[in-house]
């Protein structure tokens, strides 16, 4: 049973809007990879999603997140892209040449500029790229991992786990598709100027000319990133950013039967969300979206709005209604301050959960003489005691 301090009540609102099929897309859209996830950027609103929070192993869609604390670091000038850092033997035979993998083929024991190795690594995918760069860091690949997982968390990944900084097979390293969508779009709204490193078409190491890996990258679709991955038993991986039109989507797929059905689905599923939504706003900025209950106050409620426009995007086609939930911890207690963080606004396409908006209190509320307070006590016992009796009355068999 949950706690009375800590219970979640909610208040429902109908809109006339857009429907999700039960498969988790739009109706009439189906994908066949086993684990989906893709948001439009702006909104954060989801517009697919299978099995999203499914952990898979992230082979080398784990090297995002090597690129994003190499990113951190260059933001905070830790280090600068003509910092070099050795070759060691380790990265050499793990992930160079002799791997006969994916590598940007740096000799033994030579030295390699940061940019060098972070276009190792966006374009070509590069494990001794990744290596170097975790070894020259951290000290070593292992310290470098904890730093990734820390940093996930950091993100919001609460399931991510990391056990290199390449990717390669550990028993360990797990992610899901929708950690790979939020890493993504941190790694382009987060770092702008250094993005672009995972659109460049191709690069030279040690006279060794490559492309780049990103199949997406020459379909003429808008793609600008960001990497593939492929796991032994768990099939091939993606994922990928696109921009077309003003509009940016993020989409992470895994479990996908081969190279050429990856790049196929992909663009398939890129197109339909870069064409089959329209932004529909719901709400206007610091218009009311709801109230709190506030107990022990000089008012009874406060209003919640939101601190900018709310949008979604919805199916052109099949329109059908949308639900919106204002969620918050109940009771809110007095005093309460003007333009605190009180809510939550989650917008539905039936069960289906396309975004999440934080909600700001609108007046402040101060605290009720010593009776009033003492009426709202006994409210809130009251109400406490029967959602108690509600939530401890036995299921039916």
């Amino acid at each position: 049973m949950l706690k009375p301090a800590l219970r979640l009540l909610a208040c429902l609102m109908p809109f006339a809007t857009g429907a999700f099929a039960a498969d988790g897309g739009a109706a009439g859209f189906a994908t066949k990879v086993a684990q989906a996830y893709m948001i439009e950027a702006t909104t954060g609103t989801v517009l697919l999603a299978k099995n999203e929070d499914q952990g898979f192993s992230p082979a080398s869609l784990a090297k995002l997140m090597t690129m994003d604390l190499v990113f951190e670091a260059l933001t905070k000038g830790q280090i600068t892209l003509d910092t070099e850092y050795p070759v060691s033997e380790y990265a050499w035979r793990t992930g160079g040449a002799p791997s006969r993998a994916a590598t940007m083929f740096a000799s033994l024991k030579s030295r390699v500029r940061v940019e060098d190795l972070i276009k190792g690594v966006a374009i070509q995918g590069a494990n001794d790229s990744c290596i170097i760069l975790a070894e020259g860091m951290a000290g070593s690949e292992q310290q470098f991992a904890v730093s990734m997982t820390r940093r996930a968390r950091e993100l919001g990944m609460e399931k991510a786990e990391f056990g290199n900084s390449t990717g390669l097979p550990d028993g360990k390293s797990k992610v899901t598709a929708r950690e790979m969508v939020t890493l993504a779009a941190a790694l382009q709204q987060t770092y702008p100027n250094l993005y672009p490193y995972f659109a460049q078409p191709d690069f030279e190491w040690n006279k060794i000319f490559q492309r780049n890996r990103n199949p997406l990258l020459g379909l003429d679709i808008g793609a600008d990133g960001l990497a593939t991955g492929f796991t032994e038993g768990e099939g091939y991986s993606i994922v990928a950013s696109v921009e077309r039109d003003g509009r940016r989507l993020f989409v992470a797929l895994a479990g996908i039967a081969s190279d050429k059905e990856r790049t196929e689905e992909a663009k398939r599923v890129l197109e339909w969300g870069l064409t089959a939504f329209e932004n529909r706003q719901i709400f206007g900025e610091k218009e009311v979206i709801g109230a709190a209950s506030v107990y022990g106050g000089t008012a009874r409620t406060v209003d919640l709005v939101a601190k900018a426009p709310v949008s979604v995007y919805i199916p052109i086609s099949n329109p059908d209604r949308l639900s919106a939930r204002i969620i918050y911890r109940w009771p809110l207690a007095a005093p309460v301050k003007p333009d605190t963080q009180a809510g939550t606004l989650r917008i539905f396409a039936g069960s289906r959960l396309l975004r999440e908006v934080p909600l700001y209190t609108v007046q402040a509320v101060g605290e009720g003489s010593l009776s009033s307070r003492a009426v709202d006590a006994m409210l809130e016992l009251g109400e406490s005691l029967f959602f108690s009796w509600l939530w401890d009355k036995p299921a039916p068999v």
